[in-house]
C-alpha cells in the first residue's frame, strides 16, 4: 500500500512539474531576452539606485525601462523612464545590445555656495570667505538616450548590463547635457 501511494504522489509531482516548465518556456518566448521582466540594482556615474524593466507583448524585443535614481551630486532623486529596442548578438547566446529613448523628471536640493570676500587690514593682506546656503528644492527635467549590452544567465535568473545613457536637462532656467555610464544587475522572472 505505501509503495502505491508513493508511486501516485511521484507520478503527481511529475505531471505537475512538467506542466510548470512548459508554462514558463511558453512565458519567456515572448520576448528574445530569455525573460519578461526584472528587477535590480543600477551603479552609475551620475547616478544610481534601481531598475525595472519590462518587455512588452509581441516578439518586437521592445522593453519598458524604469529608473528610480539618487543624484549625489545635486542631492536629489530622479524618475527616468525609457523605451529601448533589444538586438540579439547572434554569435553569443543570451548577450543583447539595445537602444532607446525617453525622459525624466526630478527634484534636487540647493546646496553651500562660497562668495570669495577679499578684505586689506594694514599692509598685511587677510581672505575671507563668506558661504551662502541656497534651502530651495528645484524641479528637473531632461530628455535621455540609452546604448547598452546586456546578458541574461543561462542558468541563473539575473541579467548584467552595462550602459552609457547622456542625458540633458533643464535645472533652474540652466540647461547642461551629461555623460552617464552604469552597471546593472536585475533578478529576471
Amino acid at each position: 500500500m505505501k509503495r502505491l501511494i508513493f508511486g501516485l504522489v511521484a507520478l503527481g509531482l511529475l505531471a505537475t512539474s512538467g506542466g510548470a516548465q512548459a508554462q514558463s518556456k511558453k512565458k519567456s518566448g515572448g520576448s528574445g531576452a530569455g525573460y519578461e521582466t526584472a528587477i535590480g540594482l543600477r551603479g552609475g556615474g551620475w547616478s544610481s539606485g534601481l531598475t525595472f524593466k519590462h518587455f512588452l507583448s509581441g516578439k518586437n524585443n521592445v522593453a519598458f525601462e524604469g529608473l528610480l535614481t539618487r543624484e549625489y551630486q545635486a542631492r536629489g532623486g530622479r524618475l527616468t523612464l525609457l523605451l529601448e529596442k533589444h538586438l540579439p548578438i547572434s554569435d553569443f547566446k543570451g548577450l543583447q545590445f539595445y537602444y532607446g529613448a525617453g525622459g525624466h523628471i526630478g527634484s534636487y536640493a540647493g546646496r553651500y555656495y562660497v562668495l570669495d570676500g577679499r578684505y586689506v587690514r594694514g599692509k598685511k593682506n587677510d581672505f575671507y570667505y563668506a558661504y551662502y546656503r541656497d534651502d530651495r528644492n528645484y524641479i528637473v527635467g531632461g530628455a535621455d538616450l540609452i546604448l547598452g549590452l546586456e546578458y541574461k544567465m543561462e542558468d541563473l535568473p539575473f541579467t548584467v548590463g552595462v550602459d552609457y545613457k547622456p542625458f540633458f536637462e533643464v535645472f533652474d532656467g540652466y540647461t547642461g547635457f551629461y555623460n552617464d555610464a552604469a552597471i546593472s544587475l536585475r533578478f529576471a522572472f
